[in-house]
Parts: structure tokens; sequence; C-alpha cells
């Protein structure tokens, strides 16, 4: 789509604090983080939402997200993920993404939120986890 923003992101258009790609899909720190280590996974290819997302590609980005909620946890010490895809109204650019929110034992989820203080400087958390 022309003028979607994460098809953008893929062609290198516009430019994103990158943690991974293959062939199907590329992560990327988000730019509004709700949590030090927000990460976004989305297809290459330009898909609206999870109705239109192949089964394939769908089970790849799951796949994908393992892989990286496992870094996430030995690079950030955090202490779980939340996983999350909105739909609808409550998705705000429409090209499927899926959300990676890392969550940590010494700060609550909703502090983070509520205190954006209390977030990394996202470069210093993109020096982290990048792939090296």
């Amino acid at each position: 789509m022309k003028d979607c923003i994460f098809c953008k992101i893929v062609k290198g258009e516009i430019p994103s604090k990158k943690i991974y790609e293959d062939d199907l899909c590329m992560a990327y720190l988000d730019i509004n983080p709700d949590t030090d280590g927000h990460t976004l996974i989305i297809p290459k290819e330009h898909y609206e939402d999870i109705y239109e997302l192949p089964n394939d590609v769908l089970k790849h980005i799951f796949d994908v997200s393992k892989k990286l909620m496992n870094e996430l946890k030995d690079k950030l010490n955090c202490t779980g993920h939340t996983l999350m895809i909105n739909y609808g109204s409550s998705q705000e650019v429409k090209h499927f993404h899926m959300h990676i929110k890392p969550q940590y034992k010494d700060k609550k989820f909703v502090e983070f939120i509520k205190h954006k203080e209390l977030l990394k400087d996202t470069n210093k958390v993109h020096e982290m986890i990048k792939e090296d």
C-alpha cells in the first residue's frame, strides 16, 4: 500500500530500530514504547489485518516472536511478555502487526504506560538487543 508507514519502513524509506529481519517479516522497536523492548513484528508484504494474512506467514511470525521473546529475556532481563494483535478500530496502522511487550518484575506494565520517564532511552535498548 502506497501510504502505509509500515510498508515504508520495510522499503527503508523510514528509519527503524530493527532487531530482526528475514524474507517474510521484520521486527523493530516501537517508536512510542509502552515498555522497554516493546517490539513490533510485521510481514514484509502488506496485509491489512489477521484475516488477510496467510496462515503460513502468521505461523512464521509466531515462530519469530518466540525467538525474539527469548532474546529479549536474555538481553533485557525481562520476566514475562505480553503478545498483542490489534484489529479493527483498535488497529492504528492498517498493516498487520504483532506487539511483544516485555514485562519486568520490578516495574508493573501499568507503571510504564503512566510514567514514560521510567523507560530507558530507545537507542540504548536497541544497542542491547539488535541483531549482530
